[in-house]
């Protein structure tokens, strides 16, 4: 299993929210590149680069953080946050991702989600399922839609998408544990996904945990910052296999 850092960015600063509220913002460093080196140098290989300013915007606001860590680290990059136009996807591929996840405008826009996974490819497009109450929530967490997280999945595995980060909007940064119980169902009933973790995880016990159910990869954040998984911890996981 993959375990990928989250690098949240608003103001070109590395900051996390709890629950995707904007007003809970902490600010951890100022100087994203130091953080990313940081993960490099134990051994990480991916990256979960979020433009939190850019979900807002509806635009990409921080490509040239993501240019800056693409050009300064061998870390593949995904990058996600306010990717809704052709220009957007574009500008991410060019400023140096390896990768783009894309939620909103895969509820919003299901032609130009579609148009991106032909152009780019299914090893190029990740699905963002951001999960509220079993339903898709879009636009920086801050709209919650009508789809539920087995519709939306039906539809896109049907279409070929291999990649899938789902958050449980309930758990992210509050540090109280995975859904172990959602990723369970989802791997049983779509035994292909690569399916990334996301939202909650507080320990290495619980990486540990989602390794043996068979996830691809996780997406740790919080946790990291408030050093309740450390560094050390971190170099030792990835270095044991």
């Amino acid at each position: 299993m993959k375990i990928i850092p989250a690098i949240d960015l608003i103001d070109g600063k590395c900051v996390r929210l709890s629950q995707g509220d904007y007003n809970t913002k902490k600010v951890y460093n100022e100087k994203p590149l130091e953080v990313a080196k940081q993960f490099e140098n134990i051994g990480i290989t991916n990256l979960h680069l979020v433009d939190l300013d850019g979900a807002k915007a509806r635009h990409i606001v921080n490509q040239d953080v993501l240019k800056t860590i693409s050009k300064n680290t061998t870390l593949e990059i995904d990058f996600g946050g306010g990717i809704k136009s052709d220009a957007d996807i574009e500008l991410a591929f060019a400023s140096g991702a390896s990768q783009v996840t894309a939620g909103t405008i895969a509820v919003k826009n299901k032609s130009l989600f579609m148009t991106w996974l032909e152009r780019y490819t299914a090893k190029k497009i990740i699905l963002g399922a951001d999960v509220k109450d079993g339903n898709i929530a879009i636009q920086g967490w801050q709209s919650k839609t009508e789809v539920t997280i087995w519709a939306f999945l039906d539809y896109y595995t049907k279409q070929g998408i291999e990649y899938v980060i789902c958050t449980d909007i309930s758990k992210d940064g509050m540090l109280s544990g995975s859904s172990m119980d959602l990723y369970a169902d989802i791997l049983k009933k779509y035994p292909q996904l690569k399916l990334i973790a996301s939202g909650g995880v507080s320990s290495i016990s619980e990486m540990e945990e989602l390794e043996k159910m068979g996830l691809y990869g996780a997406i740790v954040g919080k946790a990291i910052y408030e050093n309740k998984i450390s560094m050390d911890e971190l170099s030792q996981f990835i270095n044991r296999r």
